[in-house]
C-alpha cells in the first residue's frame, strides 16, 4: 500500500508528525492510517466510513465525545 497517494487529514494539528491520513486505492476503497504506525492501515468503503462518523457524531456508539 506504500504506492498509495496518501493525504493527511485537515483535522490534525498544522506542523504535527502525528496524524490520521487517508488514501483512495484502485478498487475506489479508503485506507486510513495512523502517520506513527503508517504500516497499519485500515481499509473500508466511503459509505461503511460515513455511517460510523455518524454514529459517533450521534452518540449511538456510546463513545465519549470530548
Amino acid at each position: 500500500m506504500s504506492q498509495l497517494a496518501w493525504q493527511k487529514s485537515t483535522f490534525s494539528e498544522p506542523g504535527s508528525d502525528t496524524c490520521v491520513e487517508v488514501a483512495l486505492d484502485s478498487a475506489g476503497r479508503l485506507c486510513l492510517r495512523e502517520s506513527a504506525t503508517p504500516g497499519n492501515v485500515i481499509v473500508t468503503t466511503s459509505t461503511a466510513l460515513g455511517d460510523l462518523l455518524r454514529a459517533v457524531a450521534d452518540g449511538a456508539t456510546g463513545a465519549v465525545r470530548r
